[in-house]
């Protein structure tokens, strides 16, 4: 007698969606642009950890990593902004609705250059955001121009030398109020996996600043953005794990040489050091740091600073926990009383 096939049950996270659920649209940027590898381990690390699709909010401004939002997590909330705005954007609608979750998305162009006056009161602010730059050096959409990001001595396709020095939007991020700040690779699936994990369960602003090779006009040799460069220059600060909350696992570590951060949600975040004098949570060692590897030619990836004490802009300003726009016209109107009150105190 013929069994009929058994059809495999597809797998889900634990609040029981399968990562379908997570994808977006079909990409329309380069084939092996490295912006494509972010969208996949993004949507791959919401989905891991379980987070309802429809809780998030996607932001970003203008250039080829703010098309990004579209190519995942389609259930979500998006607002693609004008070039270089996206912080205030972003501001005003956490502010407007704490309960939902953010992650801005932006290019090097959008956040160093145009937008870089945004960005600084983004970082200083703590905002609860996962800020991501896609950092490939130059503007893309404007066929290759070197961005604030590119390196000194890096060569465009037509041989031109870049002579100004980066802005290094990692160190700055530190020194003006980030809360968690990394870097890592488009290439590198692990790492950035488990930092994007951990930037989901951290509150407060997360800025991490992936380099993303642009296949179309910095991936050739003289680059120091590109996939051969990344390669021969990575220097691992940490090797990143990340284990949630809610998984159950047993890991053996020397504690001698890895640092263990609980984050906000209880998950925990562990960094295995590389780095003999390394601490995550010192702003001075982690900028230094930066400082000295710019001077060798390093690129360090990594967790290089994390502080899971400060309070975010929302806990700041006292924000109430319902958004606003569902409040009572009693919650969010001044009393005739107060009014007159108000009055008598200025007359």
């Amino acid at each position: 007698m013929a069994t009929s096939p058994v059809i495999p049950t597809p797998k889900t996270n634990v609040i029981g969606l399968e990562i379908l659920e997570y994808r977006g649209g079909k990409s329309t940027l380069c084939a092996g642009c490295g912006h494509n590898a972010i969208s996949e381990r993004i949507l791959e690390a919401y989905y891991e950890m379980g987070i309802q699709p429809e809780t998030v909010m996607k932001m970003s401004g203008i250039g080829c990593s703010s098309k990004s939002p579209a190519y995942f997590m389609s259930r979500s909330f998006s607002f693609n902004s004008v070039h270089g705005r996206m912080p205030s954007v972003a501001t005003g609608a956490i502010l407007a609705n704490k309960t939902m979750r953010s992650i801005g998305i932006s290019g090097d162009g959008d956040t160093a250059s145009i937008g870089v006056g945004q960005f600084i009161h983004l970082l200083r602010r703590n905002l609860p955001i996962i800020y991501i730059i896609e950092d490939n050096g130059v503007y893309g959409l404007t066929k290759g121009q070197f961005s604030a990001t590119a390196d000194i001595g890096s060569k465009l396709k037509t041989g031109v030398v870049n002579d100004m020095p980066p802005i290094d939007v990692c160190a700055l991020a530190i020194q003006l109020g980030a809360t968690f700040v990394g870097r890592s690779f488009s290439g590198d699936k692990k790492q950035l996996s488990a930092m994007l994990k951990a930037a989901i369960a951290h509150k407060g602003t997360v800025l991490l600043d992936i380099i993303s090779p642009c296949v179309t006009f910095n991936d050739h040799e003289g680059s120091t953005k590109s996939y051969k460069y990344m390669k021969e220059h990575d220097e691992l600060v940490n090797e990143t794990g990340f284990i949630a909350q809610f998984e159950n696992i047993s890991v053996e570590y020397d504690p001698d040489t890895t640092v263990d951060v609980e984050l906000h949600d209880g998950s925990h975040l562990r960094l295995r050091k590389l780095h003999e004098d390394y601490t995550p949570t010192s702003k001075t060692g982690a900028v230094n740091m930066l400082m000295e590897a710019h001077e060798k030619g390093e690129v360090l990836t990594g967790v290089f600073y994390i502080n899971t004490e400060e309070l975010d802009f929302a806990s700041r300003l006292n924000m109430v926990d319902e958004p606003l726009a569902t409040l009572p016209e009693d919650r969010v109107r001044p009393s005739r009383e107060v009014f007159a009150e108000l009055m008598r105190a200025h007359a």
